[in-house]
């Protein structure tokens, strides 16, 4: 039976902190539903209820475009070792772009990366715990460094470029806010 909480607790921190993987969830009020696996160095705890997750250049841009118009996001996580357990965190979340104000404060909390495109800084109203016992066990192998690779043969000037050809609307046509970071330079 799944259990409610509004904020995260220290044990629900450290699973948190104990995952390689995580899925952001986010939908308009029209077009299709968004579900996403993440992963890198990209997400912190700032406090029992705010996530800051930084977002790296991809080939969609979904959650920007959605929360233009709906601004509601759900994170998930799902325990793949021992311990059986699904975490979501529930709640609203402001896009910030390299352009904006707090960015520079914010993305100091990671490494830096010319692939970072958004900032979402997620205020939770609701976290739910489930049992995760259908949930298979799988091993964590390591971290792909694709994504950092493409990114540093790109160069800041190609990612822009990029953004520009590629980022700018949703599969549902959706603007996500984008064109901003590549006009501003």
């Amino acid at each position: 039976m799944g259990k409610q909480f509004p904020e995260l607790e220290d044990n629900h921190v450290a699973f948190i902190e104990a995952q390689h993987i995580f899925f952001v969830g986010s939908a308009a009020a029209e077009g299709r539903v968004n579900i996403s696996p993440k992963g890198m160095d990209s997400l912190r705890v700032l406090s029992a209820n705010r996530i800051l997750w930084r977002n790296h250049t991809g080939s969609g841009n979904e959650t920007a475009g959605h929360l233009q118009k709906v601004n509601r996001m759900t994170l998930m996580w799902c325990g793949f070792e021992k311990r059986p357990m699904i975490l979501r965190a529930f709640g609203s979340a402001r896009t910030l772009h390299p352009r904006d104000t707090d960015w520079d404060n914010l993305n100091a909390h990671f490494a830096a990366s010319d692939g970072a495109r958004q900032l979402y800084d997620l205020k939770i109203d609701l976290v739910q715990s489930s049992c995760g016992f259908a949930v298979p066990f799988f091993d964590f192998a390591g971290d792909r460094d694709t994504l950092t690779k493409w990114t540093a043969d790109r160069g800041t000037e190609g990612i822009k470029t990029y953004w520009k050809d590629r980022n700018q609307s949703t599969i549902d046509g959706m603007p996500t806010g984008i064109i901003g970071d590549v006009d501003d330079t």
